[in-house]
């Protein structure tokens, strides 16, 4: 019962024919299909659901909402009724609301973040099929990512004003929607302060996180690639088409997962994630970071942070 894993994100882009070339050209996305509003519907080579990412035009960049997708139809109303159990308002959207998707319960997190959940979208198969399939098909481009990841969200922390939407939307995750907690850091006087949260429902480190900042937002969205040496080959790719970069080949202490941050044309970061780092399991001890090795929990290498980091999403 419940969440299984992330279903899509819904961009906000500025420049739809630049973004387009972003997420075919240099991730290696394919587009399946346009609707009559003119957003645009993609896939990774390596999922079966008719897409994972959603652009729309807009005049300002950013996450329009997150969707992931519950096990059975059912879920939807037992969660819904625990949600809002929970004080927190719910709508269910009909059936088609999005092409090739079932109904969805909408809501949004303690944060203001949008959020939906689905059971249902119509499945078109891997790139490679599901009978005696190879390991990778050969007309991929760019960094050829694998699958939509996990996507991290900036979230007002103000301690203060007394204000933490991270612990909210963590606390929120665990009781209604059965997240489990991998990751944390605690900061402030005797690490009282829950300042980022990694949770997950699958089995990797983190299906979403939270990290403190002054407002609310997006910080990225992740893509998935298979090791290190797929990493170093996707900062070759943006490179040659002259992608901003916003941090280097690299290790987190968190997660323990190789990675590069960059933007699409409208600013929105954008993450290739690679290794499993663990096997998270719901007995797993929580992995705690505090304030003063923060640096090597985030960019293990050079255990320091670029502020920017932090400061600059959308």
């Amino acid at each position: 019962m419940g969440v299984m894993r992330i279903g899509h994100a819904k961009l906000r882009v500025m420049d739809m024919n630049a973004a387009l070339k972003h997420y075919q050209d240099v991730l290696g996305l394919k587009e399946t299909m346009r609707d009559s509003n003119g957003d645009v519907y993609l896939k990774c080579w390596d999922e079966w659901d008719k897409y994972s990412l959603i652009l729309t035009s807009a005049d300002q960049a950013g996450l329009d909402h997150v969707a992931y997708k519950v096990e059975h139809e059912e879920d939807l109303e037992a969660l819904r009724q625990r949600i809002e159990a929970y004080g927190i308002e719910t709508r269910m959207l009909p059936e088609g609301t999005l092409p090739a998707t079932g109904r969805m319960l909408e809501f949004k997190l303690p944060s203001g973040h949008v959020m939906r959940l689905y059971a249902y979208k119509e499945q078109v198969g891997t790139e490679v099929g599901s009978l005696n399939p190879d390991p990778w098909p050969d007309d991929v481009k760019g960094s050829a990512v694998h699958w939509l990841d996990h996507c991290l969200l900036m979230c007002e922390l103000d301690p203060e004003k007394g204000i933490n939407r991270v612990a909210e939307n963590t606390q929120f995750m665990k009781t209604c929607l059965d997240f489990y907690l991998s990751e944390q850091v605690m900061v402030g006087p005797g690490n009282s302060i829950q300042a980022a949260a990694w949770l997950f429902r699958s089995t990797t480190p983190h299906d979403i996180a939270f990290v403190g900042g002054p407002t609310n937002g997006l910080h990225h969205i992740a893509f998935y690639l298979d090791d290190w040496a797929d990493v170093l080959k996707s900062a070759d790719v943006m490179g040659k088409n002259r992608v901003k970069i916003d941090v280097a080949p690299t290790r987190h202490g968190i997660t323990r997962g190789t990675t590069i941050y960059f933007f699409d044309p409208s600013g929105n970061r954008n993450e290739t994630f690679a290794g499993l780092g663990y096997l998270a399991q719901p007995d797993r001890p929580v992995t705690t970071w505090t304030e003063e090795d923060l640096g090597r929990g985030i960019f293990f290498h050079s255990g320091e942070i670029n502020e920017a980091f932090t400061t600059v999403y959308t």
